[in-house]
């Protein structure tokens, strides 16, 4: 399919008929009549038994059954959802799916429980007289981890079925909020992420009105976008008391399977070299813009020197997989289906969500990616990340559906690493001087806010969540605490203007994972060590990459990581990872 909406012309949308044929297909009432039957069945069966050897190995395929059929059509109604909010027909299905399977989910609740409660030894026993449960032994490992924060069956089945109408109400609200504000730029109507795009304009006078254009929505709806980020603060602060989560990011590690100190450490390094990084970096920009300081809007400017040309789509396509097979010709292969059959969604248009992700969708079915597309570099290497994951996930997919999904962290590897191999390919493309300057200042503008605007991102919200505690915030409390961090993050040399001051409203990782952004830094400072890694022993290099994908969440990190020597727990390790950012820099400054 092709799209032709707001003057895009050729940009494909996404099939979803391997999911469903649309959103009254009749498939999706019978296969929830079948996924009930076989709940049902499941809770006839297993409740009450003793939980070891075969009868675990038949309850863990039977349940992961279950969980791929609901996983299926949950997919189906969030990618219809997120293809456009503003379509009445589409949040129907959408709410009655979610109200649908959470009924069915809270069912399931004494499994978890069941499972959790199970002791090593036992789990050992039970793997020695029935082999094949070992293919699941680290997702007991991690159920047994929740253990200690989990609640009574019947307060956990009531939290499963309230948070329809709960916490995913408010992320609904928030999502269809801001996909229907108007903004205006020029006297015309645009959506959200296209008058984010204008603040990366070559013009300085357009970036500025595109500022301007964003305060100015935002400021409609902040009192909305307060209420809801108190709403869901006060919400976890609850949720979190009751589980024994000791503070507000403890669950997000538990779910990353991440020890909080290694997330420390990482945090702690990057505001550490905020002043050698961010700080150095925007000083110098400022200098190549002609400027004595820079502007909020100004960080992602394109160097006067860079034609900043528009990229069609099957240019973007044609240099992302050309980095791809460069490297590997396996993983390229994979890339390349992406396309062929139509699994990508390209173009901007109003009602669809902003920003860009990739589904992984079920193992049985394959991932679909979401992009908002619109000619830019940037926009290439959007496209290069989020086809990392879907390359990632289509690797992990013979894990089956409950160890195919990796946590946050390592979900960002192959996104990252597929940024770095299409940037160094079109570095090594470069003919002249001022080509590479701006290649250059284009992947360190990418890279310090995949970093050191994540990790702003991330003290930002852990300062949210402390003020929250001690009462309702306003939107200027909030906007005090974003001019804080940012002005913290990017130094002296960039002025933080009041009307960027509404700014966090607009960052949606907020409102629908809290904590999820330090996985992105956390994956950047990672790939930039594995590419130093590829770059010293290349040879087998590539299947070792490949193995780790495929592993999907069957391995803890530090099991994953192991072939290539890597430690986390050491700050040097992060410090590692920077390097590549500061040497970046120091190229930079050196043509400057």
């Amino acid at each position: 399919m092709a799209s032709t909406v707001e003057g895009f012309v050729d940009y494909p949308t996404w099939n979803l008929s391997d999911l469903y044929k649309s959103v009254d297909d009749p498939k999706i009432a019978q296969d929830f009549i079948e996924i009930e039957k076989h709940v049902d069945d499941f809770v006839k069966k297993y409740t009450n038994v003793t939980f070891e050897n075969a009868t675990l190995l038949q309850a863990i395929k039977s349940y992961q059954q279950i969980s791929e059929s609901l996983g299926k059509i949950s997919t189906f109604a969030v990618l219809q959802y997120y293809g456009d909010l503003n379509n009445p027909d589409i949040s129907a299905l959408y709410q009655s799916v979610q109200e649908k399977i959470s009924l069915l989910s809270a069912k399931l609740v004494f499994f978890g429980l069941a499972i959790a409660k199970l002791d090593d030894e036992s789990v050992k026993a039970s793997i020695k007289a029935a082999p094949d449960l070992a293919h699941f032994e680290h997702f007991l490992k991690i159920a047994r981890q929740y253990q200690p924060h989990q609640l009574s069956e019947e307060l956990e089945r009531y939290a499963v079925e309230k948070s329809v109408t709960g916490r995913s109400a408010w992320v609904r609200l928030y999502d269809e909020t801001l996909a229907t504000m108007k903004l205006t730029f020029d006297g015309e109507t645009l959506p959200l992420e296209a008058v984010v795009n204008k603040m990366s304009d070559k013009d300085a006078d357009v970036r500025k009105r595109a500022a301007h254009s964003l305060n100015a929505g935002l400021q409609t709806q902040l009192s909305l976008f307060a209420t809801v980020t108190n709403v869901l603060a006060k919400d976890k602060e609850i949720d979190d008391r009751w589980r024994h989560f000791a503070k507000p990011d403890s669950s997000r590690h538990l779910d990353n399977q991440i020890e909080p100190e290694v997330v420390e450490t990482l945090a702690s390094c990057v505001r550490q070299n905020y002043a050698s990084l961010s700080h150095r970096y925007y000083k110098l920009k400022a200098k190549m813009l002609g400027v004595n300081r820079l502007e909020y809007w100004d960080r992602n400017a394109p160097l006067p020197i860079d034609d900043d040309a528009h990229i069609s789509w099957p240019v973007a396509r044609q240099m992302v997989l050309k980095a791809y097979s460069s490297f590997s010709p396996t993983i390229a292969n994979i890339a390349q289906e992406f396309f062929d059959k139509n699994w990508i969604d390209v173009p901007t248009r109003t009602g669809k969500t902003s920003g860009a992700f990739s589904h992984p969708a079920v193992p049985s079915v394959h991932p679909y990616i979401l992009l908002n597309y619109q000619g830019r570099r940037r926009d290439v290497m959007t496209l290069a990340h989020e086809l990392g994951h879907g390359v990632h996930q289509m690797l992990a997919r013979s894990q089956g559906y409950l160890l195919a999904d990796t946590p946050l962290t390592v979900a960002e590897t192959a996104s990252v690493f597929g940024e770095m191999l299409t940037f160094q390919s079109l570095l090594s493309e470069c003919t002249n001087t001022d080509q590479r300057k701006a290649l250059l200042a284009g992947k360190i503008d990418d890279m310090l806010n995949t970093v050191v605007r994540q990790i702003a991102f991330y003290h930002f919200e852990q300062l949210v969540h402390q003020a929250r505690s001690q009462g309702e915030l306003t939107p200027d409390d909030l906007a005090n605490i974003w001019k804080r961090t940012q002005e913290e993050a990017l130094g002296s040399s960039v002025n933080v203007d009041p009307i960027t001051h509404s700014f966090w409203a607009y960052i949606s990782h907020f409102i629908h994972s809290p904590f999820y952004v330090y996985a992105y830094a956390f994956g950047d400072c990672l790939v930039n060590s594995l590419y130093a890694f590829y770059q010293k022993q290349p040879d087998g290099f590539e299947a070792k990459y490949i193995e780790l994908l495929k592993a999907g969440g069957s391995k803890g990190y530090a099991d994953l990581l192991q072939p290539f020597g890597f430690n986390l727990k050491e700050e040097k390790f992060w410090q590692g990872g920077l390097q590549m950012i500061s040497s970046m820099i120091d190229e930079l400054e050196g043509m400057c």
